[in-house]
């Protein structure tokens, strides 16, 4: 095992999978959730799935149903044995059993919320196939009912399969205009674009966008969205762009520059993009590390990190030994999102930053502007300003430029102490512990990325809240109908 999961399990607390305080996402009838995850049929072991129930408090947590040998099991086990034999996720099976007839969190549920436990074989305005009676039945033949959906509703070989009937009554990329006749939340229609097979399927099982549709894409955000802190790096499953999560939003990098110059490659988490959909698009990030920018009124700025340093006059540009072709001309749309920085003047040294060596002490500080920030242990030199060239001074000329707080990592590095297990990722400049190991793995951390510093470093930072899972206090909306697909036959 890991040894930095067995430190990160000591401080565990308890969570069901990967749910933390987020940032809550808009509702897209469009694309409610991507191809990726419906059939992401690994997402949950049995015991996370066993886990997730119990942290619920439902009685499903405690339910033993009838397969269809007609042997007992546990709903957790039902539901991850359904997943893996249909390949289908388990956070879906979970997600329409909420959705349906809240059993996953109700604690006294009617035998009917069993008996119809995924709304499977009830059309609307039609009473329930008693063929598919069961707990059992419905959660197999729901997931068998999606698999054939995400097939493109093509024939497949399953046992009471009627070859050539044709039930996909909505397809990917064309327009639908939904009424909402059991809505107690909108009335009136709705005119969408479907844009993948799993918002299709959706749409299928339940041909209406409120509170049905509406209502899934709640308990799964609630449930199975992951958020994450500034400073994260993210890139959607299948596609090339990468992602800066910064002030609550998503800033896409327009070049590769942009990105390699400023943040390390290794550090990008994988999502659906369905979890990337959910932030805000922000302001893009088009220049690399140092670059000069010249803005609409003609003032030229070096960028460093998030920062622009006014070059203040020509003297001090021939001063830093500039090349004028390297200035870039930018809009003020580009550069407004940069925070003000030191001056750059015709006496400014290190304006791009250096690494000073105290001749005598051999303390090295990193240098920038008029300032010089200690660095308080070899870690960085290894890390942050690996390859960078150290340059012995005279203690005169360290007394130069004053002496500001110890330099300290930025937002989205993984830090744990020499001295305690806790794992810390650092956002808006913020230590935030993170639960557990599941915690730490569904979000898509690796292990490798976790830096052990001396606790002098981790003692530099504010200790903010703990990443950890949470329930939220937010009710769906009840739907007034028991009905989910339309269609005349199902599939067993």
């Amino acid at each position: 095992m890991n040894p930095k999961k067995i430190s990160i399990v000591s401080i565990m607390v308890f969570c069901s999978f990967l749910l933390v305080q987020s940032a809550k996402a808009e509702f897209n009838p469009n694309n409610i959730i991507s191809d990726y995850e419906i059939l992401n049929y690994n997402s949950m072991g049995y015991s996370e799935i066993k886990d997730f129930l119990i942290s619920k408090n439902g009685y499903l947590s405690n339910y033993l149903a009838t397969n269809l040998d007609g042997e007992k099991e546990t709903a957790a086990e039902a539901i991850y044995n359904v997943s893996q034999e249909n390949k289908i996720n388990p956070q879906f099976l979970l997600v329409l059993l909420q959705k349906e007839q809240s059993l996953i969190e109700d604690d006294s549920p009617k035998q009917t919320q069993l008996d119809w436990a995924t709304g499977y074989g009830c059309p609307d305005g039609a009473s329930c196939n008693t063929r598919w009676k069961g707990f059992y039945k419905q959660i197999n033949s729901a997931s068998l009912q999606f698999m054939y959906y995400m097939n493109g509703c093509q024939d497949i070989d399953e046992p009471g399969y009627i070859p050539g009937a044709n039930f996909c009554s909505f397809k990917p990329g064309e327009t639908y205009t939904f009424s909402n006749p059991y809505s107690t939340l909108k009335q009136g229609e709705d005119v969408v674009t479907i844009e993948n097979k799993a918002t299709a399927g959706l749409y299928i099982y339940t041909p209406h966008v409120y509170n049905g549709n509406y209502n899934f894409h709640k308990i799964w955000q609630r449930y199975f969205t992951r958020s994450y802190p500034n400073g994260t790096l993210l890139q959607a499953i299948g596609e090339p762009g990468v992602w800066l999560i910064q002030k609550g939003e998503r800033r896409p990098f327009l070049t590769k520059g942009a990105l390699t110059t400023r943040f390390d490659v290794n550090k990008i988490i994988q999502v659906s993009k369905t979890e990337l959909d959910k932030y805000t698009k922000g302001p893009a990030i088009r220049f690399p590390q140092y670059s000069l920018v010249r803005s609409p009124m003609g003032k030229i700025f070096l960028l460093v990190d998030n920062k622009k340093r006014l070059i203040e006059n020509q003297e001090a540009f021939r001063a830093i030994g500039f090349n004028p072709e390297e200035v870039i001309d930018a809009s003020w749309e580009d550069i407004k999102h940069y925070e003000d920085g030191e001056n750059i003047t015709a006496l400014s040294s290190h304006a791009t930053g250096a690494l000073l060596q105290d001749s005598i002490t051999g303390g090295v500080y990193y240098v920038e502007g008029s300032t010089k920030a200690p660095l308080l242990d070899s870690i960085f030199l290894k890390t942050k300003f690996k390859n960078r060239t150290i340059t012995p001074v005279s203690q005169e000329e360290l007394d130069r430029y004053t002496k500001i707080a110890p330099y300290k990592f930025g937002d989205g590095e993984l830090i744990t102490s020499d001295k305690h297990p806790a794992v810390y990722v650092i956002a808006d400049g913020t230590l935030h512990s993170i639960a557990s190991a599941d915690v730490f793995e569904g979000l898509g951390y690796k292990w490798e990325n976790i830096l052990t510093v001396p606790q002098r470093i981790v003692d530099l930072y504010e200790v903010g809240d703990p990443i950890m899972a949470t329930l939220s206090t937010e009710e769906e909306v009840e739907e007034v109908d028991l009905a989910t697909t339309e269609t005349s036959e199902e599939i067993n």
